[in-house]
């Protein structure tokens, strides 16, 4: 028997097919509790980065020959990925930063996210008298995995070195001052690409509702059913949703986009 979620669209898109770090994944619904408030900026512990690449990253990316000014985001936008209705350009500096460094948290609010919901309602199955996610979800993620496919890591990286100066006053703006956001980026990279590889199919379980009135939307309360898979970060948790196979493209990509970050930026 197969259960339809509807409602609510939360998606993801990795940290911008446009700057790059594509920092993706795309989600319907949301697989926890649900809330629209910000948690509070409790940094994440980030994940052991692979042996190959810096243990610590510089505080900012190599200085480009020509800043990008706020006017002219959506054009670079646009030029690098093309006329696409899946990303939201209006404020895409502010969306960016929030998203990216939500990853890394407990909780990813939807409001704003710089991409537009999937097509679509996540849905999940019977299995063995247990619900798991069903076997086609992940297709509803597809267009967000080829878009982030698609996308030029070192045209992408010159993009983001550009926004730079833009998304750093960004973050300092969101309440993190003499913080890094390239250092939260590459740590934010990090813990997605440490997310395990999830069991298929994915148990699922509706979180319990207290209370005399009941739930109107019970696809905005599904949780994962093993207890340390719901304990991960949001980001992690999204990569496990949108499915075995569309994780190790998205991990793939994330890991060419690190590499390209990384890659002859001077230690600071």
């Amino acid at each position: 028997m197969m259960q339809t979620m509807g409602g609510r669209r939360i998606v993801l898109m990795g940290a911008a097919a446009a700057v790059a770090v594509l920092a993706f994944l795309w989600q319907t619904g949301w697989l926890g509790r649900p809330g629209t408030q910000a948690p509070e900026p409790v940094v994440a512990a980030p994940a052991q980065p692979p042996a190959s690449q810096p243990a610590l990253p510089p505080l900012e990316p190599e200085a480009p020959a020509a800043p990008l000014a706020a006017a002219d985001v959506a054009g670079a936008l646009t030029e690098l990925l093309g006329r696409t209705a899946l990303v939201v350009t209006d404020d895409f500096p502010r969306r960016f930063v929030a998203t990216v460094d939500n990853l890394g948290r407990a909780h990813a609010p939807p409001l704003m996210w710089p991409v537009t919901p999937t097509a679509g309602k996540f849905t999940v199955q019977e299995e063995g008298g247990s619900a798991v996610i069903a076997a086609d979800n992940g297709a509803r993620y597809t267009p967000f995995v080829l878009l982030a496919e698609g996308v030029d890591a070192a045209a992408a990286v010159q993009l983001y070195a550009r926004m730079y100066p833009l998304l750093q006053a960004a973050y300092l703006e969101l309440g993190f001052p003499g913080k890094s956001f390239h250092r939260r980026m590459v740590e934010v990279i990090d813990l997605l690409l440490a997310t395990p590889r999830p069991p298929d199919p994915l148990p699922v379980q509706l979180v319990e509702v207290k209370g005399t009135v009941a739930s109107q939307q019970p696809w905005v309360r599904y949780e994962y059913a093993d207890p340390a898979l719901e304990s991960l970060s949001a980001g992690q948790k999204i990569l496990l949703r949108v499915g075995p196979e569309n994780q190790r493209r998205l991990k793939a990509k994330l890991a060419e986009l690190r590499a390209e970050l990384l890659r002859g930026a001077p230690r600071r």
